[in-house]
């Protein structure tokens, strides 16, 4: 399912017109997009969490050149689903 998608079916379900549906459903990621950046976890009762997960610095291979990297430290987002979206999908 596509975004396009999402924003159909929301707005056949409600009523709303696309665009109103659009301009939400873009807000809306931005948001969490904007606090995501900013290392605030997003928590969705029932639906699940975004959160930042911190990866430690670690020693890789460039097999290509055969030496040795060092990745830093960094963060990525992560969605965790709440136990009730884990039932409904099982």
């Amino acid at each position: 399912m596509t975004k396009a998608d999402i924003v159909n079916e929301i707005a056949k379900n409600t009523g709303i017109d696309k665009a109103s549906v659009l301009a939400t459903v873009e807000a809306f990621m931005e948001t969490i997009k904007d606090s995501l950046s900013k290392n605030e976890n997003v928590y969705l009762r029932g639906f699940g969490s975004f959160v930042i997960k911190k990866r430690a610095q670690k020693t890789a291979r460039n097999i290509s050149k055969n030496t040795t990297i060092i990745i830093p430290a960094h963060n990525i987002p992560s969605f965790k689903p709440a136990k009730t979206f884990v039932s409904v999908v099982k």
